[in-house]
């Protein structure tokens, strides 16, 4: 917190004691003018170009914000990815390549990804501030340094007291001790007047962690003084004042004119600020670990194309981790623009590409493809819309809804009379009208009591009520953010034998159904031997079949075999082996599913992480490595590979068995599904509101 307590000090002025006899109008004018220059700063420093190689120079940034930006590169420090690997260059017949331990050595130097080459941080701020021939090389600051074999270079780049390089150092130095700082020494603040200050920011702080952490809303819609309820933040921020007097002293209405920390501008400077700490506290609990990214689109209240990311790893204990980690905004979802946005989040972040091991895009569409696929039926595409209709009318009216609430209540009655319901905790309770959406297999399971009156809408309700419910479990499962890939291949092995199932066995049991329902209600049913014309066909050009036919193989069969189909395209043959793979390190009924030669070829996706050298080390280790599990009681009760990775941690197994616990790792890092990103959204929905925007 302190860099930033240090920035809203330093850039602290007492604008009562410089009020002019400027007129209202141009006041207005000049805050409009002075507002608008604030939030392209705040733009830019936002995103800020982490990869020297790809960064513009100093020269390109405008005088007047030239500190601002060197001060937030400083603040950021030098890009060093320390994870990445590094590549070879051939130097007269010599492989050579980046040193990471020379990060260690020279606290100044940068490495771009983009160029593979090395740079000057310190140079880089502070080449401007020289005239040209005044010993400015642009081997450090703009062409960079790529000569891995003479690392005498790099010493000689510093070069003695008073180099270039020296003098930026020293420049360097003198921005970031805001003591020396002109706007400091202006201010001449007392040491109360800076005790209280903290205070307040420290009190300020708390409510935006606090609104945060809850993902709670901080505006409000009326925020003057006479107003009964300010807004979360004003309000809590009230609240931390009437609990403690040394807050009170020195927030709100008891703090200087303008320095409440109260204005939008101040709440999202403090929002960005705990970003920034979030972040770097995310990446230091990665310590250097492969990760998977989980990345979603989706539009907020400003209606802006947005991709919003979240990174999915095992931490030091063995855990599966998922961290949300930001938003970018993107033009579009096409492939080219999420690669962009990617390799932007991945440069300000100072990620290395080469630590990623698994992508998840857009979790929403798996669900969304079976019920999409359906609708490419146009008796099922009717069908939906169908219901669309049905529930806009009865929702749209309270005395509809009564109607439907009272015949329900009314026919559960007379089956609990009968015995032909279920009976028990939790079951025949009353239940809203959904609306089936396409994004959610399980938001068309709740159609199942809707009927119109045609034997066809019967059958498709019927049908798709039994297609959804089979798929129903799955979806539910890819939503869950504890699912891991092991569970998710036994059931989409289990959602596909039950639709095949359902193919080969179910027709004549459906059919048995809906003629029952039918009847029970005065629906006519009709003959299946006679002939089927759809009522959107022309009767002259429509095939002659019959209504068996249409039912069975137009509608039944053939859906299936599309549900069938698009679950076979998701999981492909590539992935289903890759998938089936790792599920051999599953240690549920004491490694009964273990298999060595699926867990080498496991191995072998990985060619980054294992080599011919390891993967004999590997196939050494897994002998031992079984042999030693099933016989140790504190495994043989284990379930998931995420508790056995757990257990190994614990056990200090993971060190011993080091190649084996690396395909855990591997195994644990590929996502399922992106539900967390979609939570993300969710909570920024609430946050981000009409009055935020």
């Amino acid at each position: 917190m302190e860099r930033y307590f240090k920035r809203r000090f330093a850039s602290t002025t007492s604008s009562s004691d410089n009020v002019g006899s400027s007129s209202s109008r141009d006041v207005d004018i000049s805050r409009d003018v002075d507002s608008s220059k604030e939030s392209e700063l705040q733009d830019i420093l936002a995103n800020l170009i982490a990869d020297p190689g790809l960064r513009p120079q100093m020269l390109d940034y405008d005088p007047n914000i030239r500190d601002e930006v060197r001060r937030a590169y400083l603040q950021k420090g030098p890009c060093q990815p320390k994870d990445h690997t590094f590549p070879q260059t051939d130097l007269s017949g010599y492989d050579r390549r980046f040193n990471v331990k020379w990060f260690d050595e020279f606290d100044w130097l940068e490495y771009s990804i983009s160029k593979d080459a090395a740079f000057c941080l310190y140079c880089y701020l502070f080449k401007s501030n020289f005239r040209i021939g005044q010993g400015c090389s642009d081997a450090f600051t703009e062409m960079g340094f790529r000569n891995w074999k003479k690392k005498d270079k790099i010493r000689q780049h510093v070069g003695p007291v008073g180099s270039f390089h020296n003098q930026s150092r020293q420049y360097c130095v003198d921005l970031m001790n805001q003591k020396q700082h002109i706007r400091t020494a202006l201010i001449k603040q007392s040491e109360q007047a800076r005790i209280d200050y903290r205070i307040c920011l420290t009190a300020s702080l708390d409510c935006v962690r606090f609104l945060l952490r809850q993902g709670l809303p901080f505006r409000g819609h009326d925020e003057s003084d006479t107003s009964s309820n300010k807004g979360n933040y004003l309000e809590l921020l009230q609240f931390l004042a009437d609990h403690d007097e040394k807050v009170k002293a020195v927030v709100l209405e008891h703090a200087p004119g303008n320095l409440k920390l109260i204005a939008p501008t101040i709440q999202k400077d403090l929002v960005n600020a705990c970003a920034t700490e979030t972040i770097k506290k995310i990446i230091k609990d990665m310590d250097g670990a492969f990760f998977s990214l989980l990345v979603d689109e989706s539009r907020d209240v400003s209606v802006k194309e947005q991709m919003a990311v979240v990174f999915r790893y095992v931490d030091k204990s063995g855990d599966v981790i998922e961290r949300f980690v930001g938003i970018q905004h993107v033009r579009d979802t096409t492939s080219n623009s999420l690669k962009e946005a990617i390799d932007i989040l991945f440069a300000r972040e100072e990620l290395s590409i080469s630590m990623l091991r698994g992508q998840g895009y857009d979790g929403a569409s798996n669900m969304k493809a079976l019920v999409a696929v359906a609708k490419g039926n146009a008796d099922i595409a009717t069908f939906f819309t169908s219901c669309n209709s049905l529930v806009n009318i009865v929702g749209a009216s309270c005395k509809r809804r009564d109607i439907v609430r009272d015949q329900l209540q009314k026919d559960v009655t007379e089956a609990l009379e009968k015995d032909t319901f279920p009976t028990g905790r939790g079951l025949n309770q009353e239940t809203c009208l959904k609306r089936p959406g396409d994004t959610r297999w399980n938001s068309h399971y709740g159609e199942a009591n809707r009927s119109l009156q045609s034997f066809e809408f019967v059958f498709h309700l019927f049908f798709m009520r039994s297609i959804l419910g089979a798929t129903n479990d799955l979806s539910q499962a890819l939503q869950r953010k504890d699912q891991n890939i092991e569970n998710a291949m036994t059931l989409v092995k289990v959602c596909k034998d039950q639709l095949q199932h359902m193919r080969e066995n179910a027709f004549e049991a459906l059919l048995d159904q809906v003629s029952s329902f039918c009847a029970k209600h005065d629906i006519l049913v009709p003959n299946m031997d006679d002939a089927y014309v759809a009522q959107w066909r022309s009767h002259r050009r429509a095939p002659i079949i019959t209504h068996l036919y249409h039912y069975r193989v137009d509608i039944f069969i053939q859906i299936i075999e599309w549900q069938l189909a698009e679950l076979n395209r998701r999981f492909s043959e590539v992935n289903t082996e890759l998938l089936l793979c790792l599920t051999c390190l599953s240690p549920d009924d004491s490694f009964i599913a273990f298999d060595k030669q699926k867990l080498l070829r496991f191995a072998e996706f990985y060619p980054q992480d294992f080599n011919s050298r390891d993967l004999l080390a590997l196939e050494d280790q897994l002998e031992i490595y079984i042999t030693h599990m099933r016989t140790m009681t504190d495994f043989s009760q284990l379930k998931g590979i995420g508790s056995l990775a757990r257990k190994m941690v614990e056990k200090g197994l993971h060190r011993t068995y080091n190649y084996v616990y690396l395909l855990l790792r591997l195994a644990l890092t590929l996502p399922v599904a992106t539900a967390s990103v979609e939570r993300a959204f969710s909570a920024m929905n609430i946050v981000k509101g009409p009055l935020r925007n």
